[in-house]
């Protein structure tokens, strides 16, 4: 009785766990189908893949008939979710989608991750220095959640 006990809850938090670690439903698709260059790696030759990128949004702008953003590439973790946890990114990139994004909700430091097709480059300043982006026309964008901090330190 007592191991039935412990197999049945045992079974009940591994579906809990599979369930809150999978990939949003407009993210999903055969990773064959996508691209595995990282933003610094886009060249002439590449535009036209398919890719599935994310990072951390640097600003958003809307435009009459889409909103385009301005994201620092990162890695994504098994779930398409940016890693964030380290200063390791992969240059910036331009992702620009049909219908309008709120700069009050998209806003800086928050993470995204998109499907989309590399349409080309755009140079555009940052500072004073002249910055080569590579743009995607985003068919799928996700907003990920805030993340939440945990103390683990009782205080």
């Amino acid at each position: 009785m007592k191991n039935a006990l412990k197999v049945t809850a045992a079974s009940f938090l591994l579906v809990l766990v599979i369930g809150c670690a999978s990939i949003p439903q407009s993210l999903q698709g055969d990773p064959t189908q996508f691209s595995e260059l990282m933003a610094n790696q886009v060249t002439p030759q590449t535009i036209g893949a398919n890719v599935r990128w994310g990072g951390v949004i640097v600003a958003t702008e809307p435009k009459t008939d889409r909103t385009c953003m301005e994201i620092l590439a990162r890695e994504l973790d098994r779930n398409m979710r940016p890693i964030v946890r380290s200063d390791v990114h992969f240059g910036r990139f331009m992702a620009c989608g049909q219908g309008f994004r709120d700069p009050a909700i998209y806003t800086e430091g928050r993470e995204v991750s998109l499907i989309g097709r590399l349409d080309g480059f755009m140079e555009a300043p940052i500072g004073e220095y002249i910055y080569r982006y590579p743009t995607v026309s985003a068919t799928q964008l996700y907003l990920w959640p805030e993340r939440v901090e945990r103390d683990d330190y009782p205080g």
